[in-house]
C-alpha cells in the first residue's frame, strides 16, 4: 500500500503530471458545459422529441431533410450570414484602427480607450432596451430632434431595410472596446524602431499602418476574425430585445428560431437540436477557411 502511495506522489510530483491537476478543473468544465450537451444536441438531432420528452421517436435524417425544406429557416440562416458581414469586419476594422490611433500612452489617449471600453461592461439586453428607446419613432430621442429639423423620421427596427444594419451597429458599438484592446496589445508590442525607421523614410501614418501595423498583428487579426465570427454566427440578445426577430421575419436569426422551435409550442426539440447541429457544422466550416487563411497570410509575412 504504501508502495503505491509512494509511486502516486512521485508521477504527480513530476512538473508535466502535475499539470493535469491544474487543468483538471477546467477541463470538467469543458466536458460539463460544452461535450456533453454537443453530444447531446446530436444525439437528439435523430429523434422526434419534445421539450418534456414525451412520446421520443427516432426519425433519423428526416429533421436535416425537413430544414432544406423550411424557407423560415433557410431565412435565418441567410439573416444571420448578413449580420456576420456587416459586423465582423466592421468591428475588426474599427478595432485595430482607432487602436492604431491611441497607441500611444498619453493622458487623452487612456482617457478615450476607457470610454470606448464602457460599453462592454453592459448587457445586452441593457444596451439593447437603451438603442430600442432611443430610436423609438414615438418616444426617440432621435426621431423627436429629426421631427424638429423637420427632417423624415425613420422607422428604424421596425423598417425590414434599417433593421439588421442597426442590430449590427448596435452589435460594434457594443463589443469594440474588446477588439479595441486586443489589437491595442498587439500594436504597442511592435518594436518602436520600426516606425522611427518608417518616420526617417518619410512615410506617412497611412503608410505605417498598411505596411507596418497590419503585417505585424496578422495573427491577432485572424484571432478577432475566428472570435468575431463564432459570436456573429451565434447572435441571438440583441436581436431579441431590439425587435424579435421582426419585421416579417427580417432579423431572425439561426439561433433565434432554433429557440422558438425549441422552446416556443409545438415545443419540437428534436428539430431544434438538428437545426443546432446544421449551425455547428457552418461555423466549424466557417471557422475552419478562416484559420487556413490566416495561418497562410501569417506564413507568407514571415
Amino acid at each position: 500500500m504504501k508502495n503505491k502511495v509512494n509511486s502516486l506522489g512521485k508521477f504527480w510530483n513530476k512538473p508535466n503530471h502535475a499539470a493535469y491537476l491544474f487543468m483538471l478543473p477546467s477541463i470538467l468544465i469543458l466536458l460539463i458545459f460544452i461535450v456533453l450537451p454537443l453530444v447531446g444536441t446530436f444525439a437528439l438531432s435523430f429523434t422526434d422529441v419534445n421539450l418534456f420528452f414525451t412520446n421520443t421517436k427516432f426519425v433519423g435524417l428526416e429533421n436535416f431533410l425537413r430544414f432544406f425544406q423550411d424557407e423560415r429557416a433557410i431565412n435565418a440562416l441567410i439573416n444571420t450570414l448578413q449580420f456576420t458581414l456587416l459586423e465582423t469586419p466592421a468591428q475588426i476594422i474599427l478595432g485595430i484602427t482607432t487602436a492604431f490611433l491611441l497607441k500611444r500612452n498619453t493622458r487623452f489617449n487612456r482617457l478615450t480607450r476607457s470610454v470606448y471600453y464602457m460599453p462592454v461592461v453592459i448587457s445586452f439586453t441593457v444596451a439593447g432596451i437603451i438603442w430600442a428607446m432611443i430610436l423609438d419613432p414615438n418616444i426617440g430621442a432621435v426621431p423627436y430632434f429629426l421631427f424638429k429639423l423637420g427632417l423624415p423620421i425613420p422607422q428604424f427596427f421596425r423598417d425590414p431595410n434599417m433593421a439588421m444594419p442597426l442590430v449590427a451597429a448596435l452589435t460594434v458599438w457594443k463589443n469594440f472596446g474588446v477588439s479595441l484592446t486586443i489589437s491595442l496589445t498587439a500594436i504597442q508590442s511592435i518594436p518602436d524602431s520600426l516606425y522611427e525607421a518608417a518616420e526617417i523614410d518619410g512615410a506617412t501614418k497611412a503608410q505605417e499602418f498598411f505596411h507596418i501595423t497590419i503585417p505585424q498583428i496578422i495573427p491577432t487579426i485572424g484571432f478577432l476574425a475566428i472570435t468575431n465570427l463564432i459570436g456573429s454566427m451565434q447572435v441571438f440578445d440583441q436581436i431579441y430585445i431590439t425587435t424579435s426577430g421582426g419585421p416579417q421575419y427580417a432579423t431572425e436569426s439561426a439561433v433565434m428560431y432554433i429557440y422558438s422551435r425549441g422552446f416556443s409550442s409545438p415545443y419540437e426539440l428534436g428539430y431544434a437540436s438538428a437545426l443546432s447541429a446544421v449551425l455547428f457544422v457552418i461555423i466549424a466550416i466557417i471557422t475552419t477557411i478562416t484559420t487556413i487563411i490566416t495561418f497562410r497570410q501569417e506564413k507568407k509575412m514571415s
